[in-house]
């Protein structure tokens, strides 16, 4: 969702849309509102006025950081596992 967000404001179907192009994960209403909820709370994401009856949700600055410290720690366990993937071929 953090990801998402990366990319601008957007209300919660447009989350659940761009998380299901992303990732193949198909967030149903509660686990999308539920996890909106908590981001909120932890101040990684803030809620926007209200718009056509649409409430838009935008990525903080401290989301942003939490977002980066979290997808360069997804790069460093891909590259280590592509890394043994490759040794572990190499035993073959």
């Amino acid at each position: 969702m953090l990801t998402s967000l990366a990319g601008g404001p957007k209300h919660g179907y447009a989350i659940t849309t761009d998380v299901e192009e992303v990732s193949g994960v198909r967030l149903g209403p509660g686990t999308l509102y539920g996890a909106l909820s908590r981001l909120e709370e932890k101040g990684l994401i803030e809620a926007l006025p209200v718009d056509e009856r649409r409430r838009p949700y935008r990525l903080t600055g401290a989301g942003a950081a939490a977002l980066e410290e979290h997808l360069h720690r997804i790069a460093q366990v891909a590259r280590s596992g592509l890394h043994r993937l490759r040794a572990s071929e190499a035993l073959r």
